[in-house]
């Protein structure tokens, strides 16, 4: 019976390596501010009109003036997704 023939497979050679990537801090430095800002206008909102019993921010919003501060404060939690 004959011989079968040896594959000889090729000497294994590491992909070339990548220089490490820069981290770019200034691509996304407007998110914390921006957040923290959101948080901040948000909680003020609320307290001035619990503080001002209900005649500001805005007194024909009545009520609604805490929808309006927990937006800001949920605007905020929006922005925080695009920190990294």
């Amino acid at each position: 019976m004959p011989k079968s023939r040896i594959r000889k497979k090729d000497d294994y050679t590491p992909p070339p390596t990548k220089q490490a990537q820069q981290i770019r801090l200034g691509s996304r430095g407007w998110v914390a501010p921006v957040m923290l800002a959101f948080f901040l206008i948000g909680l003020a909102w609320i307290v001035v009109f619990y503080v001002t019993d209900t005649q500001l921010p805005i007194e024909a919003l009545g009520n609604w003036n805490i929808v309006v501060g927990f937006g800001f404060i949920a605007a905020g939690f929006g922005v925080s997704t695009q920190w990294k």
